[in-house]
């Protein structure tokens, strides 16, 4: 089942394959902050902020999940893709 960031019951995001894509992309959006445990033994774990949470969803049907992941890794990779370059570039 595909995850998606949500705002109380607001999905904000696309779906994608895995909980750490959505990971990954909140992370890039700025919206995880490291938080600090009471024992000091523990070392700061991620967690997102305010409102905001991680969770399967449906992707809706003209959606594909896998598609989003390697558009999203595209986008941020900023190289130029090759498939892309029409042969009268």
């Amino acid at each position: 089942m595909p995850y998606a960031l949500f705002c109380n019951d607001a999905r904000l995001s696309n779906a994608y394959p895995t909980e750490a894509d959505v990971w990954k992309l909140a992370r890039k959006s700025g919206l995880v902050v490291d938080a600090v445990s009471g024992d000091d033994r523990l070392a700061p774990r991620p967690v997102l902020e305010n409102d905001y949470e991680i969770r399967p969803c449906r992707a809706d049907p003209q959606e594909d999940p896998i598609r989003n992941q390697a558009d999203a890794e595209r986008e941020a990779s900023g190289g130029l893709q090759w498939d892309t370059v029409s042969p009268d570039a």
